[in-house]
Order: structure tokens, then C-alpha cells, then sequence
């Protein structure tokens, strides 16, 4: 009897073993299955570095760059167009130049892009190239917003406005919409205003390029409209 008793213990404790491993092993299952189970980040979520802003070692680590790249990118600032990046990066695979442009690109002007050109910003297709024409011209970024609007969700849009943008109005922009141009902190928000109202853009390029040296006066002018005031 002592035999049978000792044998029945012995049983049960292999079989407490048995099931906290399976106990175990379903639980690591559980794990790897939530790790695969984790979205990716979302496209919208993505930072997109200005290549006329980034530094040297932001560029760098950036996919297809490198040291030596990225050193020529800074050296051939400023960028105006799209174009004027590529011809510095040089060429690229397909994959790789949408790769690179998903987190490194010049911001369009919605009002003066051409239409077959929107087709670069990653994510755009025709019929969304066609629609970011169709609704020229954008006098404020809330219009865009708006119209997109009819289309895609606001995550979407917000994606959008990474690669585009609306320039704004020297004379009437405010604060918000100056210190939305890249590159323009509160220096230059106050410079900005300091000097209106401006007759003509001359005269914004004389006073501002007090500042700035010609190129990034260059840069700074994409991202402006004069509006004087009848």
C-alpha cells in the first residue's frame, strides 16, 4: 500500500511538471504571437528631414547616404526643387530613392508644382496628384486640409503636409503660419514682421537679407507671397 501511495504521488508531481511547462510554453506563444502581432509605425508617424535643415550626421545615418554623401548634400544647399536634391544625390534604384524619399525631401509648393511631379511624394498616386491640382490656388493650409479632406483622413493629410506645403502671405500670415515655414523660429518670425507692410519683394529680400545669407533668402522666398494691400 505504502508502494501504491508513494507511486501516486510521484505521478501527480510529473504531471504538475508537465503542465506548468505546457503552462509555460503556451504563454511564450502567447508573447512571440503579440510581438508579431505589433503594427509597424505608422506611415504618418514617420520624421521627414529637410535636407536645406538637417545636419551632417542626420543625413548620414539615412538609408543610401553615408558620411560622404551626406557631406556633399550640405554643400550643395540650398535645394529649391526636388530635382535640384537629385542631382546631388546622384542615381539610385527605385526602391532605394522611395526609401530615402519617405524620410528626406523638399517640400513642394501646392500652388506652382506641376501635377506630375506630386507623383514623388511617396504615397501619392494619380488620382491624389490630380486632386492636389484640381483645387488651386491654396491660399491657406486649412483650404488644403479641407479639400483633401474628401478624400482621405485627417492622418492621411497630415502625412501629406510633410512633403507639400502652402506659401503664405507676407503681409497678413500669422505667427502660426510663419513659424509653420521650416527653419523660421522666433528670430525670424519677429523679422518677418518687423518690416511690414512690404511693397514688393525686393523689398522683402533687402530687409531679410540682412539676416540671411543669398541662399537660404533663396530658400526662405519658396515659402512666401507678397499680398499688398489696394
Amino acid at each position: 500500500m505504502q508502494r501504491l501511495i508513494w507511486l501516486l504521488l510521484i505521478i501527480g508531481m510529473v504531471s504538475a511538471c508537465a503542465g506548468g511547462e505546457s503552462k509555460a510554453t503556451e504563454e511564450e506563444t502567447s508573447t512571440e504571437n503579440q510581438e508579431e502581432a505589433t503594427p509597424p509605425k505608422a506611415p504618418g508617424s514617420i520624421a521627414v528631414l529637410n535636407p536645406n535643415l538637417a545636419t551632417a550626421e542626420e543625413l548620414a545615418a539615412l538609408p543610401e547616404i553615408g558620411e560622404a554623401l551626406a557631406q556633399k548634400i550640405v554643400e550643395g544647399r540650398p535645394f529649391l526643387s526636388m530635382k535640384d536634391f537629385q542631382a546631388v544625390i546622384g542615381e539610385m534604384e527605385e526602391a532605394a530613392m522611395e526609401a530615402l524619399f519617405t524620410v528626406c525631401f523638399v517640400p513642394l509648393n501646392l500652388n506652382t508644382t506641376p501635377e506630375e511631379d506630386f507623383l514623388i511624394v511617396p504615397g501619392v498616386g494619380k488620382k491624389m496628384a490630380h486632386e492636389f491640382e484640381e483645387y488651386r490656388p491654396y491660399t491657406k493650409v486649412a483650404q488644403f486640409r479641407r479639400e483633401m479632406g474628401k478624400y482621405v483622413d485627417e492622418d492621411e493629410i497630415a502625412r501629406y503636409e510633410k512633403y507639400v506645403f502652402v506659401p503664405v502671405a507676407l503681409n497678413s500670415a500669422t505667427d502660426e503660419e510663419i513659424l509653420a515655414i521650416p527653419g523660421v523660429g522666433d528670430r525670424m518670425l519677429h523679422e518677418f514682421k518687423e518690416y511690414r507692410p512690404y511693397a514688393s519683394m525686393e523689398q522683402f529680400r533687402r530687409e531679410i537679407g540682412k539676416y540671411v545669407d543669398e541662399g537660404e533668402l533663396a530658400r526662405l522666398e519658396r515659402f512666401v507671397y507678397l499680398d499688398v494691400e489696394k
